[in-house]
């Protein structure tokens, strides 16, 4: 939160008609949504370099743009008895199947903590005493590798499993995806939160946009061809 309060956040919602990829998830293994926005947005930001970019400080304001999309999970946890959300950390999400995506995510809500590197990162920064920690998330922001690799390019976290709700969530930026719960009509509610020094409205409706077709076009043709692949291949009798 310390390091959100300087960022310029600007938020744009829209409802997307997910249609064609509720039918195509229906009969698939089910992949949670948090994996289906993690690829789809890195879809979209592999033709699109502002969607890479990140505002830096030091040794002076610029931007830097990154070769691939980086994108931390929110992952609700209960550790000690205690409610606590921890980013899990999934690179170049076009890259890789969906399956795997998912699968990534899926183990950091159940793995232990210290068998989550992403985890393990972030606890080991909070455990310093408040002027070091500082020092460290001072450091980790402005470097633009290293930025990417402890903050990632984009976030994704949602509230949906507990309901409807729009939410509209901080971080460092520069980037944050946030989804609601799927409405009867087959739409659903997207909010993109963003740092206004990297990029203006007009991007980030195209990208909306683009994220509805990314949805509906090789989201939904990946989970199809899962779908073909479970499927159980018909037996053909031998005359004997």
């Amino acid at each position: 939160m310390h390091a959100s309060r300087g960022v310029p956040f600007v938020s744009l919602r829209r409802s997307l008609d997910i249609r064609s990829l509720l039918e195509a998830r229906a009969g698939a293994a089910q992949p949670g949504w948090a994996a289906i926005f993690a690829k789809a947005f890195c879809l979209v930001a592999r033709d699109e370099p502002v969607l890479r970019r990140l505002y830096l400080k030091w040794p002076w304001p610029h931007l830097y743009e990154l070769p691939r999309s980086v994108g931390m999970v929110a992952i609700a946890r209960k550790e000690d008895g205690e409610d606590c959300v921890l980013p899990q950390k999934v690179s170049a999400a076009d890259e890789l199947p969906l399956a795997e995506v998912d699968a990534l995510i899926r183990h950091a809500k159940t793995a232990p903590v210290d068998d989550v590197p992403a985890f393990r990162k972030i606890l080991r920064a909070t455990r310093l005493p408040l002027p070091l920690r500082r020092l460290v998330w001072m450091a980790g922001l402005n470097f633009g590798r290293q930025r990417a690799n402890y903050f990632g390019t984009f976030g994704i976290t949602s509230v949906a499993a507990f309901g409807a709700g729009e939410l509209h969530a901080l971080s460092p930026g520069p980037f944050i995806v946030s989804y609601g719960a799927v409405s009867p009509n087959h739409s659903i509610e997207v909010v993109i939160r963003w740092d206004h020094r990297v990029t203006d409205a007009a991007l980030i409706a195209q990208t909306l946009t683009r994220l509805e077709q990314a949805l509906n076009g090789p989201i939904r043709a990946e989970l199809l061809s899962q779908r073909q692949a479970a499927e159980p291949k018909p037996v053909r009798a031998v005359a004997t």
